[in-house]
């Protein structure tokens, strides 16, 4: 407008920082048995029935480590990390696990009565085959993986490049949690670069939270 008079718009656009809808903060996470908020890095349950992870705050999982509370349809997940030293995984053995993929988990499932194999894939946790003598001949390689706990604690391995593999025992949550990298990350055919930076981060984390298991 002539004459140096503010326009019309002038107010209103001065306006505009006070009626700016506020920043949405992230969802605080809470504990699914007593509404607690929870920190980052908190513990999970297993809830039997439907297979699924629950986050819990410190004195509900302290509960649930408990043999047999709440008639065992609950199980807190432990906080074990092992790097194994000696397995029978061999490239010959993973072909017949008919795992296309570079890593695999196998837990042993109490509703089942077996082992199950699952490995991670941009559709979430995918089951692969895996015969009762495939499992005593790697289960018999290491007797830290006759430990393993049922339902919480899986054996995590991974095939590298060179054909050489890796294993750990490690609480089932962790797998679940790399299940969640491949599934967000994945693209194309072979994963893609971040896809492939991000498992790789994965797993130097795991190995340095882990203890080679003969010093456990």
């Amino acid at each position: 407008m002539s004459g140096g008079q503010p326009s019309r718009g002038q107010p209103l656009t001065a306006l505009t920082r006070f009626v700016r809808p506020a920043a949405k903060q992230a969802p605080v996470e809470k504990c699914e048995m007593c509404s607690q908020e929870l920190a980052p890095g908190h513990s999970h349950i297993v809830n039997l029935e439907t297979r699924s992870l629950m986050c819990a705050c410190r004195a509900c999982y302290l509960l649930f480590m408990q043999p047999g509370a709440a008639q065992g349809k609950y199980k807190a997940v432990p906080d074990r990390y092992l790097r194994l030293q000696s397995t029978e995984f061999t490239p010959e053995r993973w072909e017949t696990l008919q795992v296309p993929v570079g890593m695999a988990f196998f837990f042993f499932n109490s509703a089942l009565g077996r082992v199950s194999g699952f490995y991670p894939s941009p559709a979430g946790a995918t089951e692969s085959l895996l015969s009762l003598d495939s499992w005593r001949e790697i289960s018999t390689a290491d007797p830290v993986i006759e430990t393993m706990e049922a339902d919480v604690e899986a054996l995590l391995v991974r095939r590298g490049r060179d054909a050489s593999f890796e294993c750990f025992l490690v609480p089932i949550d962790v797998c679940y949690e790399l299940t969640g990298i491949v599934r967000r990350r994945w693209r194309g055919f072979d994963g893609g670069e971040e896809a492939r930076r991000d498992i790789d981060a994965f797993f130097d984390a795991l190995r340095e939270k882990s203890c080679p298991a003969g010093a456990a």
